[in-house]
């Protein structure tokens, strides 16, 4: 059993995912948390802090309280300086990143961050040579070198959640991993996007692990681990996971996944699969996890900080303890868990065998109902004979018993004759339903009666589906014989009335028995919509025969909210077929896994069929005519050396089609129709290779481009767009970004003389009080009260122009992201960096050609 190794509180509430730890002397390691207070706290247990400048020590001689003045938003620690040994921490606001180097008591650098400091991430970059401090803001990402130089800068589709530094190549170098509120995961090696994968919810913090691994969580409660692209695993809960960490608890080599959740517990996770290793559990939200060599005792510890500031360390088991970290209770609760599987699996096997039952029953009965199932059929076969009666003789045998009754399904014959007296065995009844009818004939009665010297009683005759005869009764005469044994009735049960299907049949159902031929089908169709009804895609479930589907789960990512569907329809509305609206809220292609239980409306047991169904990126474009004189104003050019059938191919593989489209000459031309209302979609390409694209949405533009280029295997491509409708919104949006500089800059301005003119009025009305002059105090502090509210007035002016000027540069980054996203490659690159350029020098005309020529 593992058990914390220290458990100490520092007695200040600290915000959740603002924690880390730095060596700020080189040597120690300090654990440093934003507390809501806003300020920075800073625990080390082997150097006495000192005070002066930002940084005040408490009554614990532990603990240094670093004064930041604002609301902190992120914190990380690293080593800044390439030639120095100790760490730099870093601190994040809405407004600012400061580097303060805690050992001196100094600032490093205090630099305005107008799109805000959402996280932070200390390292190297790329072929950077210097370590860079990266701050995710307002769909930018910068990077500040030592001596606060903007080194590094690029957009991103969103804003900035999480960021983490991964050898995501694996080419020794580190990429930048990016996680935004847009859902995607985007890996920069400097300026230039590797790779970009699709989540179903903002993702909330990114890890490094080992080699080219890194693990996610999401806003909705996800935890998972990605090996580049590829997703490992993933799992889901109700409560939130606020910090992960890669440590080597069980010392096997491996780092797991440390995860710190909102109602208190961590859990550690195998990299590979996610099974749970190890957990504990906080009486409180966990805020951080972060791991160094707290003991000075050359081993690492995991450090786990809870948000009322109760921190926790963790030695790595020692090799003996490697796969047995859970104590005796978590073994008991894994027995259980095991046991309430092999009771489930039992119960399982038990209704396949019943079910085999059920069916050996119908089938059986189904086979000898084949013929029809009504009733009678069209005629019905006569009563049999009776047997006639036996020889008299001491050892005679009665006649035979009654003739079969006719396929029409008549009732069986009579039993045998009666024996003759001297002692004969009554004959066996043969008579017998016929083999055709819904109700079968009774079986002929048994034997005879037996002679006087007490013969035994026929057999009863065997009834084809109902039961069988009654034996013949046994002799009357001196030493008289048994009666005989009723005959062999068919293996279904009889039925009345109020069970009007046919004998087995009403029991199979019951038991949930259908067709073996039963098969589920799935059909996916663009459906334009109606009356009170959005366009949407249609997913049609429907089984081969007259099979009820009594319910249908659907699992697929970010089409539904908890990423399930259920549909259970009434049981008066049963029938074999479902129909299911999708509508997914982006292009990107999803899985559909389709869940459903088939069976018959009396069915108290279904089967369940599985099956999985791709939809394709582009579902939510249905094709429509060509029509020059409705074609989109806006459009983009480029040139691909391939064939027009290629293109055709991704077309067809990525639109959702009824039939694969087909050229009517050498050159393509397409139309579509966005559901989600952004218009038309033209797609052109002539034989000599250029494409055009007719669209007036750049998102729907470069989603197009990005995946054709892929598919094409393409690693650079240069387009030229034309966007008027973008490019005049963006004029105004610049000139909105103008207006709320100047003003700000006003403000500033008045905050500043307002703070001069506050200094002298406290002191003249401190004066008038110690010179006993009420009069001229009480003006005095009545002036300095309506100049405070002035100030506080201002202040909210401020802020809300800021804001404002926060949503038009997040609208100014979201254009540079489209317009990057509409080129390929070292061209993409290009336009960001040329646009950035252009911002800076507020040239706007250069600004537009670089969107639009992708060069300057």
């Amino acid at each position: 059993m593992l058990v914390p190794i220290f458990n100490l509180k520092i007695n200040h509430k600290v915000n959740p995912r603002m924690v880390t730890i730095g060596k700020y002397d080189g040597i120690h390691s300090s654990l440093t948390c934003a507390t809501t207070a806003g300020k920075v706290l800073i625990h080390n247990p082997h150097n006495r802090g000192m005070k002066g400048g930002r940084m005040d020590i408490t009554s614990d001689g532990d603990l240094n309280l670093l004064s930041v003045n604002q609301q902190v938003s992120a914190v990380s620690a690293g080593q800044l300086n390439p030639e120095k040994e100790n760490d730099i921490l870093t601190v994040g606001t809405q407004t600012n990143i400061l580097a303060y180097d805690v050992e001196n008591n100094s600032d490093l650098f205090y630099k305005d961050t107008a799109d805000g400091s959402n996280c932070l991430v200390v390292g190297r970059l790329g072929t950077i040579p210097d370590p860079m401090a990266i701050v995710g803001g307002n769909c930018t990402l910068q990077g500040y070198d030592m001596e606060g130089n903007d080194i590094f800068w690029t957009v991103t589709g969103d804003n900035v959640c999480s960021l983490a530094l991964v050898d995501f190549s694996s080419d020794g170098q580190n990429e930048l991993v990016v996680g935004s509120e847009d859902f995607d995961i985007r890996v920069f090696k400097e300026d230039e996007i590797l790779a970009e994968m699709t989540e179903t919810e903002a993702i909330t913090c990114l890890c490094p692990m080992m080699e080219s691994r890194f693990g996610y969580t999401l806003a909705n409660g996800t935890v998972g681990v990605y090996d580049r692209s590829s997703r490992y695993w993933r799992i889901k809960s109700k409560n939130q996971a606020l910090a992960i960490h890669s440590f080597d608890l069980d010392s096997d080599g491996v780092t797991e996944l440390i995860t710190g959740w909102s109602n208190g517990k961590i859990d550690v996770r195998s990299d590979r699969t996610g099974e749970v290793i190890y957990k504990d559990t906080f009486n409180h939200p966990v805020a951080g996890i972060v791991q160094g060599d707290y003991r000075l005792d050359g081993s690492q510890q995991l450090i786990c900080v809870s948000a009322e500031g109760e921190v926790k360390g963790y030695n790595p088991a020692p090799v003996e303890m490697r796969g047995n970290l859970m104590d005796a209770n978590m073994e008991q609760e894994t027995i259980r868990d095991l046991s309430l599987r092999k009771q489930n699996l039992m119960m399982e096997l038990k209704n396949y065998d019943e079910n085999t039952k059920a069916g050996a029953v119908a089938a059986a009965a189904l086979a000898t109902n084949a013929a029809s199932r009504g009733y009678s059929s069209s005629s019905s076969g006569g009563i049999g004979g009776s047997g006639g009666m036996g020889a008299a003789g001491p050892g005679g045998m009665s006649g035979a018993g009654g003739g079969v009754g006719g396929a029409g399904g008549g009732m069986g014959g009579a039993g045998g004759g009666v024996g003759s007296a001297g002692g004969s065995m009554g004959g066996a009844g043969a008579g017998g339903g016929g083999p055709g009818g819904s109700i079968g004939g009774a079986g002929g009665a048994g034997g005879g009666m037996g002679g006087a010297g007490g013969g035994m009683g026929g057999t009863g005759g065997p009834g084809s589906v109902g039961g069988g005869g009654p034996g013949g009764q046994g002799g009357v005469g001196e030493g008289g014989g048994y009666g005989g044994g009723g005959g062999v009735g068919s293996v279904a049960a009889r039925f009345s009335a109020e069970r009007p299907f046919p004998p087995g049949e009403y029991d199979a159902q019951k038991m949930g028995v259908i067709p073996a031929a039963t098969q589920l089908q799935t059909t996916l169709r663009v459906n334009t919509g109606e009356e009170g009804k959005p366009p949407h895609v249609e997913l049609f479930i429907g089984t081969t025969n007259d099979t009820a589907i009594k319910a249908v789960l659907i699992f697929a990512e970010g089409i539904f909210e908890g990423e399930s569907h259920v549909i259970h329809p009434a049981s008066a509305q049963l029938s074999n077929s479902v129909k299911v609206s999708i509508q997914p809220p982006k292009d990107v292609p999803v899985d559909l896994h389709i869940k459903a239980f088939v069976g018959y409306k009396s069915s108290i047991q279904f089967h369940v069929f599985e099956l999985t169904r791709q939809l394709p990126r582009f579902s939510m474009y249905t094709p429509i005519k060509n029509n020059p004189d409705q074609e989109p104003k806006s459009s983009c050019t480029f040139t691909v050396n391939d064939r027009v059938a290629r293109v055709l191919l991704w077309i067809n593989q990525n639109f959702l089609l009824q039939d694969d489209l087909t050229c009517e000459g050498s050159n393509l031309h397409f139309s579509f129709l966005s559901l989600r209302g952004s218009g038309p979609l033209v797609i052109k390409m002539e034989s000599s290779g250029q494409v055009t694209l007719l669209t007036d949405d750049m998102d729907t533009a470069g989603d197009v481009i990005q995946n054709l280029a892929n598919f094409l295997n393409m690693e650079d491509l240069q387009v030229t767009a034309d966007f008027p409708a973008e490019m005049e919104n963006l004029k105004e949006v610049l000139l909105k970004v103008d207006e709320y500089n100047i003003v700000r800059q006003k403000l500033t301005a008045e905050m500043a003389d307002h703070s001069n003119l506050i200094r002298s009025m406290v002191v003249r009305a401190e004066d008038a009080r110690l010179m006993g002059d009420m009069k001229n105090m009480r003006k005095g502090y009545m002036e300095l009260f309506n100049m405070n509210r002035d100030l506080i007035n201002g202040y909210k002016i401020r802020c809300g122009n800021h804001q404002e000027l926060l949503a038009s540069l997040k609208q100014v980054n979201q254009v540079i992201q489209k317009a990057g996203r509409l080129r390929v490659g070292r061209f993409k690159t290009q336009v960001v960096n040329g646009c950035r350029g252009a911002i800076k020098t507020n040239n706007v005309s250069s600004l537009f050609k670089i969107i639009k020529t992708g060069a300057s």
